[in-house]
C-alpha cells in the first residue's frame, strides 16, 4: 500500500519534499514488483475510508498486512494506539524503517504474514487485534484463512478490513443461488460475517491494476454459523459438494462418503438429493454434516492445503 502525502514523509527523508508514492519510489530507486502484485494506493480519500472502517478507538492495536510505502500505516498511527506493520519485501521494509524510525507506536515486521503469531500479539496488546490489508490476488485465500484460523472466534482478531479484487469480494459475500456462490463463500461465512463496503477504481493505484478492487469487512463469529460436530467433516462435505458442482448433490457426495450414508443423511437433513451445491445455505451444509456424522461418517483432520484451496472452487 502507498498513498499521496507530503510533509510527514518529507520530514523523514533528506532532499526535496516527497509528495507522492511515485516520488518516494524514485527516492529509494524502487519500482513496483509485478510478480508480487504490488499496486500502491495513491488515493487519499480511499486511504481514509479504509482506516475509518478498521479503527474503532484510539486504544486499538492494528496489524497491517503488506504495509508497503507506509501511507495507511501513517494514518493508522495517528488514529490507533499501536500499529504492527508487516511486509515481506526487503525494499519496502527499508522504506518503512526510514519513514517511521521516530514513530514508536509503529512496529515494523519483516516477514510473511502466514508466519505471524496473531495470538502472541493480542496477548501483548491485552485486547483482540484489528487487521487491515490490500491483498494481492495470488495470496488472498491463504491470508484470509490464516487470519480466520488465528482469530479464535473473535478472541484474538475481532475485526478485519481487506481490499481484494472485486470478483473475490463478490464470492465471499455471495448468497446461495448466486452464480459466484461457492466453496469459498460457505467456508468463510461459516467463520465470519462478511460485508462489502465500497469499490475502488484502478485509477486509485500506482501502477493501475487491470481490475476493479473492493473493500470488505470480516468480523469473526463467536461460534460457527452452522453448529457441526466436526469442522473437518464440514469442510470435507463442502469441498466434495462443490468439487462436482454441476452434478446433483447425491452424485457429487457418493464417491467420498458412500451411497448408503449420503442417501440416509440427505433424507435426515431434509435436503432433496437432486439439488446442487450452489443452492444450499451454510445452515443446510451444517445440517448435512450433522446427518453424515450421525450415520458414522468420519474424515481425517483437514490439512492446511485442504482449506487454502477453497479459493479455487
Amino acid at each position: 500500500m502507498g498513498s499521496q502525502r507530503g510533509s510527514r514523509i518529507a520530514s523523514y527523508l533528506n532532499g526535496p519534499p516527497v509528495t507522492s508514492a511515485k516520488d518516494l519510489l524514485a527516492r529509494f530507486d524502487l519500482r513496483p514488483k509485478k510478480s508480487w502484485g504490488q499496486n500502491f494506493l495513491i488515493d487519499g480519500n480511499i486511504q481514509r475510508k479504509i482506516v475509518d472502517a478498521v479503527v474503532a478507538t484510539g486504544e486499538d492495536t492494528v496489524v497491517e498486512i503488506g504495509a508497503g510505502l507506509g501511507a495507511i500505516t501513517e494514518t493508522l498511527a495517528q488514529r490507533a494506539g499501536a500499529v504492527i506493520a508487516i511486509d515481506r519485501d526487503p525494499d519496502m521494509i527499508k522504506v518503512l524503517q526510514h519513514v517511521f524510525e521516530n514513530t514508536p507506536q509503529v512496529s515494523i515486521k519483516a516477514m510473511d504474514v502466514l508466519d505471524f503469531d496473531f495470538a502472541a500479539a493480542a496477548a501483548q496488546a491485552q485486547r483482540p487485534l484489528r487487521v487491515v490489508g490490500n491483498l494481492p490476488y495470488q495470496i488472498t485465500t491463504p491470508i484470509l484463512f490464516h487470519v480466520l484460523a488465528q482469530a479464535r472466534w473473535g478472541h484474538v482478531v475481532s475485526h478485519a478490513v481487506f481490499m481484494v479484487q472485486k470478483e473475490v469480494a463478490d464470492r465471499l459475500a455471495a448468497a446461495p443461488g448466486s452464480k459466484v456462490y461457492g466453496r469459498l463463500s460457505v467456508m468463510v461465512q461459516q467463520l465470519a460475517q462478511v460485508k462489502s463496503l465500497f469499490r475502488v477504481s484502478p485509477h486509485a493505484f500506482l501502477p493501475p491494476p487491470q481490475v476493479v478492487s473492493s473493500v470488505f469487512s470480516l468480523v469473526p463469529r463467536s461460534s460457527p454459523l452452522a453448529a457441526v460436530p466436526s469442522q473437518d467433516l464440514f469442510a470435507a462435505v463442502v469441498k466434495h459438494a462443490f468439487g462436482a458442482r454441476r452434478k446433483m448433490l447425491r452424485r457429487a457426495l457418493e464417491p467420498a462418503f458412500g451411497q448408503a450414508a449420503v442417501t440416509t443423511a440427505l433424507a435426515a437433513a431434509g435436503i432433496d438429493e437432486t439439488r446442487r451445491a450452489e443452492t444450499l445455505s451454510v445452515g443446510e451444509f451444517g445440517a448435512l454434516t450433522c446427518a453424515l456424522a450421525n450415520v458414522g461418517v468420519h474424515v481425517p483432520a483437514a490439512t492446511r492445503e485442504d482449506l487454502l484451496d477453497a479459493g479455487a472452487s
